[in-house]
């Protein structure tokens, strides 16, 4: 035993004098290198060397800052593909419903919508191998129903108003992801239009709704960038040009490797006279709030609802043969005059994370008073309006959380779905007694949430695990909920578009905007 201890230790002070040499045999640069050699070679078990890589690439930029990060090569076109505002597919919405792939709507246009698929549809098959069962999940569906543009895939699809299952066989092609969810008049001189992230498309689907829009009339303009978390800095900065005149700076970008770059508006601004309010919360960042700096500190439109998220850093991606990539900050950005929004990271990324529900436990989402800046985050705009850096666009009519109507019961139902499951369901058994009834073009106007509609509800929240959601619902909250009710049914058997005007009838922020663009401009 104790010629096995030494001739143990003798072999360990070998083993690491050999380490010492190599170490010093190399770089500083080669010590990750050598690290992982190390590991490959000598631990006591198999390991995957490409998982243990990835892993120590994502948590060196992850500890840099919360925005830099690495997209594995299988989750790239997963990331990428909203930024370019396209993707190549069928072109379906689709929900799994107990255990079944069910169609949402075949996109307009697209290669699904052409051979005949409907809403409503049950998916059952793809290229002969069934996919219903408690095991499918959405990523499966997605790979599946995703592919190259010009392949084929084959799917087998049950119809309730056909006695057997249909075949059919769809070519792939390039689909839209919109940018835009609602574009229309909300009253007769102002429109309102919900943009969801910033991508390469936006500007030319932002450009087709206004000139749409104003021949309707539209002299003013609600543009709703609540929850919008950003996307690509050009499609902020473009739409941006639309409402500046030329030379005014709309940001500005700078780093350690990077010169100072500044971006101006140009003279082809079609919307300069047109009157804007730009809605904002604790959910918008990115270009968010670059376009809303702009706006703000040019004195050019209104900056309605909460101080936004405070996301003021650029960055750029490098792609790896292997089609891995890595973005990485490169960059602050700074608006017209010279605020950098970004909330500070300091204390990591779970503390970064977690500021925007500080913001709610200390009261700011209620009360703009809650918020105290001092002195070195104030600014001024060249019309002496004072606006504030720190982390994130602090609005100029603040707008707080209704707790009224919005109350705890009503939050829980709608965060957890409850309210655009049922109106799933319920299109689902009556979309054809809808149709005949209403159609689609006068359903917002015409259909209305009766008792029975809200019995179904109350009995579906119920099945959700809801109960005594009827004595529980005050009347404010009971208004609310047949509204968003009504929306999830519009939602889910006309379009979005449908959604947003039902919705926004309710939505206090938006009717306040109302009352200030009209006592502005009229």
């Amino acid at each position: 035993m104790i010629l096995g201890i030494f001739v143990g230790r003798e072999l360990g002070k070998q083993q690491s004098k050999a380490l010492f040499f190599q170490k010093n045999e190399l770089s500083e640069n080669d010590k990750l290198q050598q690290v992982l050699s190390f590991i490959k070679s000598e631990y006591v078990d198999s390991i995957k060397e490409e998982m243990i890589l990835e892993e120590t690439i994502q948590e060196l930029l992850q500890n840099l800052d919360p925005h830099s990060y690495y997209i594995p090569g299988s989750h790239f076109s997963e990331l990428n593909d909203p930024l370019e505002g396209t993707f190549e597919g069928i072109g379906v919405e689709f929900r799994i419903v107990d255990d079944t792939v069910v169609i949402i709507q075949a996109l307009g246009g697209g290669p699904s919508e052409k051979v005949g698929i409907m809403a409503g549809d049950r998916i059952i098959a793809v290229d002969g191998e069934n996919i219903t069962g408690p095991k499918i999940g959405n990523q499966d569906v997605i790979k599946r129903l995703k592919g190259p543009k010009g392949t084929e895939v084959g799917v087998e699809v049950v119809r309730k108003s056909e006695s057997r299952p249909i075949d059919f066989t769809i070519v792939r092609d390039k689909i839209p992801l919109h940018s835009i969810d609602a574009a229309y008049m909300i009253d007769e001189n102002t429109a309102y239009i919900k943009i969801v992230r910033f991508a390469r498309t936006t500007y030319d689907e932002f450009q087709v709704a206004t000139t749409e829009l104003r021949k309707e009339g539209m002299e003013d303009l609600i543009l709703d960038l609540r929850n919008n978390t950003g996307g690509m800095m050009k499609a902020a900065i473009d739409l941006a040009d639309e409402f500046l005149k030329k030379g005014e700076l709309i940001v500005y970008t700078k780093g350690k490797s990077r010169d100072r770059v500044d971006y101006f508006a140009t003279r082809r601004g079609s919307l300069e006279n047109t009157e804007v309010a730009i809605l904002i919360n604790e959910g918008s960042a990115s270009a968010s709030e670059i376009l809303a700096g702009a706006i703000q500190d040019n004195d050019r439109g209104l900056i309605v609802g909460r101080r936004s998220f405070g996301k003021g850093l650029v960055q750029e991606s490098v792609q790896w043969p292997d089609g891995s990539a890595i973005r990485l900050t490169v960059a602050r950005y700074y608006t017209p005059t010279g605020r950098s929004i970004q909330k500070p990271y300091d204390d990591g990324i779970d503390k970064y994370n977690e500021e925007a529900y500080e913001r709610y436990l200390n009261g700011e989402l209620f009360s703009k008073d809650s918020i105290d800046f001092p002195d070195s985050l104030k600014y001024y705009t060249e019309g002496g309006k004072l606006v504030y850096g720190g982390g994130g666009i602090t609005p100029d009519l603040f707008i707080g959380l209704d707790t009224n109507s919005y109350t705890d019961l009503y939050r829980k139902l709608n965060f957890q779905g409850v309210f655009y499951q049922f109106g799933f369901e319920y299109v689902d058994q009556n979309r054809e007694s809808l149709q005949l009834e209403y159609g689609e073009d006068n359903f917002a106007s015409n259909f209305s949430i009766n008792s029975s509609v809200m019995n179904e509800f109350y009995a579906y929240a119920s099945e959700k695990g809801f109960d005594s959601v009827s004595t529980l619902l005050d009347e404010a909250s009971l208004n609310l909920a047949k509204n968003r009710i009504k929306g999830s049914i519009a939602r889910n058997f006309v379009g979005d578009n449908a959604f947003y005007e039902i919705l926004n009838k309710e939505d206090k922020m938006i009717q306040r905007t109302l009352i200030r663009l009209n006592k502005k401009t009229r």
